[in-house]
């Protein structure tokens, strides 16, 4: 079978854009990919891990940088097929973050996974850490679910200055 020039540069071209399309999704590893695989949860459930009991709203000062309280913020981000986003929830104690709640609402079935993993994996990465401290780039593999996150978390520390 003999193919065309046009149709061999198509070809080559649609290969290209596929390699780097998946390239860009997978630029580092990180040692939460290479551990065991484990069941996460749906991304449209949040979870939520808490150090200390929350607060419904803010509740005061406590002497820091930020006020005690927990603050809510969406972020958004963008995968090669859609705009994500995501709704974080963080509680303060003397800046320091006591619970945090992510929920995810995919668009694409491949974000539902991403988003799952990065709910699953995000309070072991923030809980008992400075609100100034955190700096999340991959969180169990999910990279791009930061980029939210991130959006997010600056929203909630501009609304948790003292």
């Amino acid at each position: 079978m003999t193919l065309s020039p046009a149709a061999r540069r198509g070809s080559a071209l649609a290969g290209i854009a596929g390699t780097l399309l998946l390239a860009g999704c997978a630029t580092e590893a990180s040692s939460a990919e290479t551990s065991a695989e484990t069941s996460a949860p749906s991304s449209t459930t949040a979870a939520t891990a808490t150090a200390a009991p929350s607060t419904a709203a803010t509740s005061g000062t406590s002497g820091g940088a930020y006020k005690d309280g927990t603050y809510t913020a969406d972020g958004s981000y963008q995968t090669p097929e859609t705009v994500e986003r995501i709704s974080v929830s963080i509680t303060l104690s003397q800046d320091t973050v006591t619970a945090v709640e992510v929920t995810g609402d995919p668009q694409a079935s491949e974000t539902e996974h991403y988003q799952a993993q990065f709910i699953s994996g995000i309070a072991a990465q923030v809980v008992g850490k400075k609100l100034d401290d955190i700096s999340v780039s991959r969180v169990s593999g999910s990279s791009l679910t930061s980029k939210g996150f991130t959006q997010a978390l600056d929203t909630i520390r501009s609304e948790a200055k003292g």
